[in-house]
């Protein structure tokens, strides 16, 4: 009993990591999605959620109004030495 205790609330809480919120960048640094709002290009459409934007590899942000909120993330450039 207590092991089907233990699973059930490690599943709640890997539910709770993973409800998308705005701010993460999944796959995506917070370098990378560090865009000056008047640079931001268009990634979404309308009434996308963040989850769906990061799922298209974007970066999602909205706190800034009249700009895009699902936008390309800067590319990192790698050093070569």
């Amino acid at each position: 009993m207590e092991a089907r205790t233990l699973w059930l609330l490690l599943a709640a809480l890997l539910a709770l990591g993973s409800s998308g919120v705005a701010g993460q960048f999944v796959g995506l640094s917070a370098n990378q999605c560090a865009v000056p709002a008047k640079d931001r290009v268009d990634c979404g459409y309308p009434q996308v959620t963040p989850e769906q934007c990061n799922n298209r590899g974007c970066c999602f942000d909205s706190s800034v109004p009249g700009v895009p909120w699902c936008f390309k993330p800067l590319q990192e450039t790698e050093c070569t030495f």
